[in-house]
């Protein structure tokens, strides 16, 4: 098992604080230090207020705040969790990614998705009900232009020229969404899968298919595993990406209860899992990242 912080200011609780660049430049530095395997932040570029005041987070551009992260980190991996493809040309996702993966040396894991927020889309002036069209338009294109530049897509006119990324054949992307349309991209598109298991309220929210418990989470591996065997390709090399469960270290039934759930996912199919660090305040990070790098990452590296 992996495990990959979720950048606290992701959390609704968590104060502007953490939007400076020497906080940013402590969480991930100690991120790095106690052994995460990547830092994640996700992508809003124009969320309502009224996704903000129902339990929406501070946002940062992605490229630009793992761009700095990638300044001040030697090691740790860098994920887009989630970059919305369908919100821009996929040329212009093509130069972002592939940037933050040069500058980075090659720690970009890109995180895909679809996009739910419909006010998002309309801010954007992109069809919402395009979305997955678009999606896989552009899942398509972005391998394409990284791969090999010179051969346009889309209404590009002609032969093109870009830099290609460090990682090749490109670097590896993840895909987000719970149902048979996000394994199907997997198959055809991704180096990782990353559903999320929740209640069906939140599920509907985020419009995606509803995984309420682990073993449908399991059921749906299985079902990734067997298709991803008949498309030829070898299963193990896909990683699965849960989230971990909430705790707190001084309620130590919720860290054994943590334990469990992960022990549980992984037992599943699960090979990574997202963090969500104590928010309230940067030295209450700090305190969580050297806690969580004694009592998980220290037992994952000697077992």
């Amino acid at each position: 098992m992996k495990y990959v912080l979720e950048y606290p200011s992701e959390q609704p609780i968590a104060p502007i604080d953490f939007l400076r660049p020497e906080v940013i430049r402590e969480v991930a530095e100690r991120a790095e230090a106690v052994g995460f395997d990547a830092l994640a932040l996700s992508e809003h570029p124009a969320p309502s207020a009224k996704w903000r005041g129902a339990g929406g987070h501070e946002t940062l551009d992605p490229i630009a705040a793992l761009g700095f992260v990638a300044g001040v980190t030697t090691r740790l991996r860098l994920l887009t969790n989630l970059y919305v493809l369908p919100f821009r040309n996929p040329y212009l996702s093509a130069k972002a990614l592939g940037s933050l993966d040069i500058v980075s040396g090659g720690r970009l894991i890109a995180g895909v998705g679809a996009g739910y927020l419909r006010a998002e889309f309309a801010a954007l002036g992109v069809d919402h009900e395009r979305r997955a069209a678009l999606f896989d338009e552009a899942l398509g294109a972005l391998r394409s232009i990284w791969t090999d530049p010179a051969t346009p897509v889309g209404g590009a006119p002609g032969e093109m020229w870009s830099q290609r990324p460090v990682q090749r054949p490109y670097p590896p992307i993840w895909i987000g969404g719970n149902g048979a349309a996000a394994r199907r991209r997997v198959v055809v598109h991704g180096d990782g899968w990353m559903p999320i298991i929740a209640a069906a309220r939140m599920a509907a929210a985020m419009r995606t298919t509803a995984l309420e418990t682990p073993e449908q989470f399991g059921t749906a591996v299985d079902r990734l595993r067997r298709d991803l065997e008949r498309a030829g390709r070898d299963p193990d090399s896909v990683t699965i990406q849960v989230v971990c469960p909430h705790f707190r270290f001084d309620d130590p039934a919720s860290v054994a209860e943590a334990r469990a759930v992960l022990a549980d996912l992984a037992k599943r199919g699960a090979t990574s899992a997202v963090v969500h660090a104590d928010g309230s305040a940067p030295a209450a990070t700090a305190a969580f990242l050297d806690r969580f790098g004694e009592t998980f990452l220290d037992d994952w590296r000697t077992s």
